[in-house]
């Protein structure tokens, strides 16, 4: 049927052209923008689930680089770690170096350096935040994601705790020392670490002499140790070792204390009688009081005042040795250590069958070379206040004492009155000092702290490596999961951009078809007018 009310053929052009146009322009945004889906109108399911996979590939893009962060900063700390290690090592010559009996230095130059070393190693610590209650010193999460619960998208690295800290304190370092350990004198007020001050400064013979009781194999050498100064004075440094050089033929040593004051130590039995009064033409700066500086080397285990030479039967009295009497006068000392035991009997000069006892260097003859003799590893020399005997070894002993016979006088260890029968003394137990009061005790008693300090760097060094690995491992995972979740988001989202491209052609001669056709369908209704010519 002609009609040229409705215009079928046109209206069906129309619609033609505006379904080729949609497929066009659609066709165009999906190459122009490479996405299928443009709109949740393109696919509204398919959207669904690949915004799902943008969002894990986000959270696993940010986590790698939280995880790539972590690293950094465990490096950052495993490098202060390795560090730390080069110092303890450090710390380990300088206390193997201390701990040598026969160091002919100053202990005090080498602690020094020990010193500011674990300060070295507190600031280090603290610097990489891994000191004490530091801020690494505690469970580090980092978040990585792609996990399907959160504690499952984290990566722990538990460095909680002492044990993980790598300063002195957890290291168990902290109190360590190499100083020379040893006796300090009575009495004694001279800071030889007083910078500001110079000793024995004046013109002449400025000096002052420490006066020692050496005990030998075969009785007790008194020796005179004097320190001369100059006309500006001398340091601390320098008293020390000109005692050390005037003392290492006797195995004693001197050294400043960690409080300033001299000290003496070493594995000879002796005792300081006193520090002498200053020499003529020093104007200031004694070395160590000059009154009532005694000491007893406590280096060694000792027996002092307790068993001391009684005398006259009161403590602290002076010598009395034995008389000849009828039948003679004896005293028998029985000394007991790992070694065995020792018997040395002390008599009178009537008693041919005993070691002579009369004075107090006779005393120490006898008991010195009985016990040489015998390989006790006991020695005796003159007290300090020089009115008795002390008894010293490097290992603990037990004394035991009997009261003299009768027929002579005195009693060397009675609680008596001199000459009388006095009742046995009995057993002394002689107790040991403090680990660390030798020489070398502070430096051996260090080597031992630094090697639990190495072990136990090495975990806290296996703690951060293992967290280096973790979190290296979790970014492998999560750059194969970022690719894997792009692959299927990829799958979902992206054009197919030759398939598009084809439909681009395929869109325009449609398009340009259905305009040709709507222009024929537009020219149809002309031939009506040829019905209405005459």
């Amino acid at each position: 049927m002609l009609s040229i009310q409705t215009n079928i053929a046109s209206l069906e052009s129309q619609q033609a052209i505006n379904i080729n146009t949609n497929f066009q322009n659609n066709t165009i945004e999906q190459l122009s923008t490479g996405y299928r889906i443009n709109s949740s109108a393109d696919d509204a399911a398919g959207l669904a689930v690949a915004n799902t996979y943008t969002a894990e590939t986000t959270e696993l893009t940010q986590g790698v680089m939280n995880a790539n962060n972590s690293v950094s900063s465990l490096q950052i700390v495993d490098g202060g770690a390795n560090n730390i290690s080069q110092i303890l090592d450090r710390l380990d010559t300088l206390a193997t170096e201390s701990a040598s009996s026969t160091f002919a230095g100053d202990r005090s130059t080498l602690n020094n350096e020990y010193q500011g070393l674990l300060s070295e190693i507190n600031q280090q610590a603290a610097n990489v935040n891994l000191n004490t209650g530091g801020t690494y010193n505690t469970n580090l999460t980092t978040y990585v994601g792609g996990a399907n619960s959160a504690a499952n998208a984290q990566v722990s690295v538990n460095l909680s705790g002492a044990s993980n800290a790598i300063d002195s304190t957890a290291l168990g370092i902290q109190n360590t020392s190499v100083a020379g350990g040893g006796t300090e004198l009575t009495n004694n007020i001279v800071n030889l670490n007083n910078t500001a001050v110079t000793f024995l400064s004046g013109s002449g013979t400025a000096s002052q002499t420490f006066n020692f009781n050496i005990a030998t194999a075969t009785g007790n050498t008194a020796v005179g140790i004097t320190v001369n100064g100059s006309n500006a004075g001398i340091t601390g440094a320098a008293v020390v070792s000109q005692l050390n050089t005037a003392l290492a033929t006797y195995g004693i040593s001197a050294s400043i204390a960690n409080d300033g004051k001299l000290q003496f130590g070493g594995t000879t039995a002796f005792t300081l009688t006193g520090a002498a009064t200053l020499g003529a033409g020093t104007t200031a700066g004694s070395v160590a009081a000059t009154t009532t500086s005694i000491a007893t080397n406590t280096s060694n285990y000792t027996a002092d005042s307790a068993v001391a030479l009684n005398g006259a039967g009161t403590a602290g009295g002076a010598f009395v040795g034995f008389t000849a009497g009828a039948g003679g006068s004896s005293e028998s000392i029985t000394f007991q250590n790992g070694t065995g035991s020792t018997l040395v009997t002390l008599s009178g000069t009537a008693n041919a069958n005993a070691g002579n006892a009369t004075t107090i260097q006779q005393a120490l003859q006898t008991l010195n070379t009985a016990l040489s003799l015998s390989g006790s590893g006991i020695s005796a020399v003159e007290n300090a206040t020089a009115n008795g005997i002390s008894f010293q070894s490097t290992s603990s002993f037990n004394i035991n004492l009997t009261a003299n016979s009768t027929g002579g006088t005195g009693n060397l260890f009675g609680s008596g009155t001199a000459g009388s029968a006095n009742a046995d003394v009995g057993a002394v137990v002689v107790a040991g000092p403090a680990p660390t009061a030798s020489n070398t005790g502070n430096a051996i008693a260090a080597l031992a702290s630094l090697q639990n300090a190495v072990t136990n760097l090495g975990l806290v060094q296996g703690q951060i490596g293992a967290g280096i690995n973790k979190l290296n491992y979790a970014v492998n995972l999560a750059q194969s999961q970022i690719t894997n979740f792009s692959a299927a988001e990829s799958g979902i989202r992206d054009a197919n951009v030759a398939a598009e491209a084809a439909n681009l052609t395929k869109a325009q001669v449609l398009q340009q078809a259905s305009l040709a056709a709507l222009a024929q369908a537009n020219s149809a209704p002309q031939a009506v007018l040829s019905l209405l010519k005459s």
